[in-house]
């Protein structure tokens, strides 16, 4: 496998440097994604939109941010296909955490398309409409989500998970985690088959769908078993509160 051709790609990168200090640099990519193909995306310190539509194609653009351009080569950013799917990279060297050295990554996809890694150590992460299959880790941060289905793993271990418009599909599943922070999820409408499981050491739990509780001594626990229990949905949380909105059933 080798990096798409140029046939396939439009790209663009420039560097900015304002003052002699802060320098900006773009990279923006549109390209084919043979469906099934699976995504991953690596970045540092970064703010990261992925949002799914009707399109075929995929569009990444990534823009870096650091106190001089020598600070950018830090950082390098890569937008390539490799023998197991499609690379999106933004990572500090060396394991670096400098906050200074920013990114902003925004992705468009089809709804289908398939993150199979998201790993971001600080900032934010945004996904909207992915049906299909995503896998998110945080390290320190919010991630939001709206109208996702199919198989969902979203995690961080400082910040929070929200949640909305959330749709158990069948066959998928929804694991949401945080170490220290909250989890909301709110249902586009009500599950007519599910399994709900949520469970925190040092917080409260409130559902609007009823459930079956486990919380007079130590961790708080709830369970649900709607039909025939397909697919599941597991909520954990260290130290913070869940909140489960839905409608009522019609």
């Amino acid at each position: 496998m080798r990096p798409y051709a140029a046939a396939a790609i439009f790209a663009l990168a420039s560097v900015v440097v304002r003052g002699g200090a802060d320098a900006t640099d773009r990279l923006t990519r549109t390209l084919p994604l043979a469906e099934g193909t699976p995504i991953h995306l690596t970045a540092t310190i970064a703010n990261v939109n992925i949002t799914g539509s009707t399109r075929s194609d995929v569009s990444v653009e990534i823009v870096r941010r650091a106190p001089s351009a020598a600070d950018l080569a830090r950082y390098p950013a890569a937008i390539e296909e490799r023998s197991d799917g499609l690379h999106i990279d933004a990572a500090q060297q060396d394991e670096g955490r400098d906050a200074n050295l920013k990114t902003e990554i925004a992705i468009a996809v089809p709804s289908t398309a398939v993150f199979q890694t998201v790993r971001v150590f600080e900032g934010r992460v945004s996904l909207t409409n992915l049906t299909r299959a995503c896998d998110v880790e945080l390290k320190r941060g919010p991630i939001t989500a709206a109208g996702l289905g199919g198989r969902v793993r979203l995690e961080t271990d400082l910040g929070s998970v929200d949640v909305r418009d959330a749709a158990l599909t069948p066959g998928g599943m929804m694991r949401l985690r945080v170490f220290n922070g909250t989890v909301r999820v709110r249902f586009a409408k009500a599950p007519t088959s599910a399994r709900i499981l949520a469970l925190t050491f040092f917080g409260t739990i409130a559902s609007d769908i009823p459930l079956t509780m486990k919380d007079r001594f130590g961790p708080r626990f709830g369970e649900a078993t709607i039909g025939s229990g397909d697919p599941v949905m597991s909520i954990d949380v260290v130290k913070g509160n869940i909140t489960i909105n839905s409608p009522r059933p019609r």
